[in-house]
């Protein structure tokens, strides 16, 4: 059974999705190992609650790569396949991209490579786009950069806040995240440059 390491900073709901998509047979995996950066993200107590190992490693005065080494430490002792990124507030050091090459994923709520970084949900109502939605991608070194895997499309309403339309994404977050975490560990795609081919 292929091993997930999951990385959050806040609730997790991606990863509670994750962990209902491997509980109802969806996902042939397991969570081994649970790490935020926050001892107070509600994300590890539903871990803990769950039965799953979880545990804060806060960054206290530590520079990128020092912090990112213990991160490495955790992830390699629960020898995980599989690094995922649920909603993870911090940028990751080359030095750890380099320790899971081609095995770190990230969900991000927009269509990239638009709205970068934080906020996107709001950048993409400010700028006055039709769709948005979000994105899978692996991770490299760079924020947001990585070659995308899968994407969802969703539509602005000209009626949608923030709250509305974050909600609305959140649920393709949900849907897609599990379905490209799959595919990564079934080995069905291939690199070709940047683009990702499904087998």
């Amino acid at each position: 059974m292929k091993r997930l390491g999951i990385l959050l900073s806040g609730r997790g709901s991606n990863f509670a999705a994750i962990a209902r998509n491997i509980r109802e047979g969806a996902l042939a995996a397991e969570i081994s190992i649970v790490l935020s950066n926050r001892a107070a993200a509600p994300g590890l107590e539903l871990a803990r609650s769950l039965g799953l190992p979880a545990r804060a490693i806060p960054p206290q005065n530590l520079d990128r790569e020092a912090y990112d080494s213990l991160l490495i430490e955790a992830l390699m002792e629960a020898e995980v396949d599989l690094v995922c990124l649920a909603g993870y507030m911090r940028l990751l050091s080359a030095r750890f991209v380099r320790a899971f090459e081609n095995r770190i994923l990230n969900i991000h709520p927009s269509l990239l490579p638009a709205f970068t970084g934080l906020d996107a949900q709001h950048q993409a109502l400010t700028y006055g786009v039709k769709v948005t939605g979000c994105t899978v991608h692996l991770v490299d070194e760079y924020l947001d950069a990585g070659p995308i895997l899968m994407q969802a499309a969703v539509p602005v309403l000209d009626t949608d806040t923030v709250e509305t339309l974050s909600a609305r994404i959140l649920e393709q977050e949900h849907r897609i995240f599990p379905l490209a975490i799959a595919k990564v560990l079934a080995g069905s795609i291939r690199m070709e440059g940047r683009r990702v081919i499904s087998l």
